[in-house]
């Protein structure tokens, strides 16, 4: 979301492009902070949105001060408020929101008031990927007549979704037979840097799935949350978080040529289970980063349930850029 008309932290907003005052950015560094520059870069990314959210009300100024003394405060289970860029669900949990966000278009409508200004606050995306079944197999038609099946199956939930595609502003519906949400969420839907009402800041977001770290592989921040938390996200509200430890993970050295990314995927879940990391982010960094895919990081932070950690966050490098021009 963008930033908040009473914001506190104005003074340190820049132009992207001096020839274009429209693009803007909340200048961290402009803070005169040296904290700042101790700060972990997933941490950075709550920072930002903290201070580019800041209202006094739901986003204070004790809360960024709270995320600047991060170094003491990582172990004294300091809440803070989090508004990510944007929500991703996939049908099984999604459906149930778009029909709260239609129940309270049926309750405006009630009291005389206008439905359509009813939509969700957040931007958010839902991925149908849950419905489909197995009927067929072993046929080159086999994949159409499931989705066939799928379809008829689902006609009446479909259309509902289709509806609510066409008269929701802010929500997206990607379709069935798109793909898996946590690949299309990598592959078309992350952004890396977010642009809203003029704007830019980091793509951040959380998801109805506990499979949503995959995309901590390309440098956005997210993590899996319930249904009833992505709702309230969609809805303005931000998500009360204990501000976590941070574990970094360094990498080094070139894999020999007979390692596979299996290999280097099994072996960093087994180093972090023995480390312990429950609760908290785990931030890889180090020259041997640069040896990694997009794929292997992702699939690192798909692991996440497995170790237990909240986030696994790859921050952004070349090798992430030149994955988004190449998708």
């Amino acid at each position: 979301m963008s930033a908040s008309v009473n914001n506190p932290f104005q003074r340190i907003v820049e132009p992207l492009d001096p020839t274009d005052p429209k693009k803007r950015f909340y200048n961290l560094s402009k803070l005169g902070d040296p904290r700042y520059d101790r700060l972990p870069f997933s941490i950075r990314v709550l920072l930002e949105s903290a201070v580019r959210n800041c209202d006094e009300f739901l986003v204070k100024r004790s809360d960024v001060e709270s995320i600047l003394n991060w170094k003491q405060t990582q172990t004294q289970t300091v809440e803070v408020p989090f508004r990510p860029a944007r929500v991703i669900l996939q049908d099984f949990t999604g459906v149930p929101a778009v029909v709260d966000f239609a129940a309270m278009r049926d309750a405006v409508t009630k009291l005389g008031g206008d439905p359509e200004k009813i939509n969700p606050v957040c931007p958010a995306d839902l991925v149908i990927d849950h419905s489909i079944q197995v009927d067929f197999n072993r046929k080159s038609d086999s994949l159409q007549k499931n989705q066939d099946l799928e379809f008829d199956r689902n006609r009446e939930r479909f259309q509902f979704l289709k509806w609510g595609s066409k008269a929701f502003r802010n929500m997206r519906i990607i379709p069935p037979g798109s793909g898996i949400v946590h690949q299309v969420n990598l592959e078309y839907l992350a952004r890396v840097v977010f642009n809203y009402e003029g704007y830019f800041y980091p793509d951040s977001l959380v998801g109805t799935d506990s499979h949503t770290t995959m995309i901590d592989g390309l440098g956005v921040l997210g993590w899996g949350v319930g249904g009833i938390e992505a709702e309230a996200v969609m809805l303005g509200q931000p998500i009360s978080m204990v501000l976590p430890e941070v574990v970094g993970y360094k990498l080094s050295g070139t894999p020999d040529k007979f390692i596979t990314s299996t290999d280097i995927v099994l072996t960093v879940t087994k180093h972090l289970r023995q480390v312990g990391v429950v609760g908290k982010f785990v931030e890889f960094f180090g020259p041997g980063v640069a040896q990694l895919s997009i794929a292997d990081r992702a699939t690192i932070a798909n692991m996440c349930p497995e170790y237990g950690a909240t986030a696994a966050f790859f921050p952004v490098d070349d090798v992430s850029i030149q994955y988004l021009r190449q998708t």
